[in-house]
C-alpha cells in the first residue's frame, strides 16, 4: 500500500489535537506491513505516515499483538528473496535443508555454502 493512502487512512482516526483513537485492526496492520518493507531507517518512516516516533511503537506492538493472538492470519507462503539473505548467512537460524535427486536431502549450515554448491553443479 502506498505510505500517502495509508496516512490519510490515518488521519481519518486522528482528534483535532492530533491523538490517534480506535484506529482499526486493518489500519494497525498496514502499518506495519509499512514499517516492516520500509527499505530506509524508520525514523523517516514516522513523519511520512504523520506519526510520532511513539505512536508508530504503539501501533506496531498493538498489529504484532493482533499477529500473535491469531486475529489476523498471516499468510502460509512468503517470498524469500536470496538477495537480501546473503550479507545476512549468519544470522540464519538453523540448517538449509535441499531435496535433491532420488530424495537425498543435503543439508547447509550457511546461505554462502548452499550458494557455493548451486553455481557449482550449474
Amino acid at each position: 500500500m502506498d505510505n500517502a493512502i495509508l496516512k490519510k487512512r490515518l488521519n481519518t482516526f486522528k482528534s483535532a489535537k492530533g491523538v490517534l483513537r480506535k484506529v482499526s485492526d486493518e489500519v494497525v496492520i498496514d502499518v506495519l506491513r509499512a514499517w516492516e518493507n520500509w527499505p530506509g531507517r524508520s525514523v523517516d518512516l514516522y513523519p511520512e505516515l504523520g506519526l510520532s516516533k511513539m505512536q508508530m511503537a504503539i501501533m506496531i506492538k498493538k498489529a504484532k499483538q493482533l499477529i500473535k493472538s491469531g486475529v489476523v492470519v498471516e499468510s502460509e507462503f512468503r517470498e524469500v528473496k536470496l538477495d537480501s539473505l546473503m550479507g545476512a548467512s549468519s544470522t540464519m537460524a538453523g540448517p538449509i535443508e535441499v531435496s535433491w535427486d532420488k530424495g537425498k536431502v543435503i543439508r547447509f549450515s550457511q546461505v554462502d555454502h548452499l550458494v557455493d554448491f548451486l553455481k557449482k553443479v550449474a
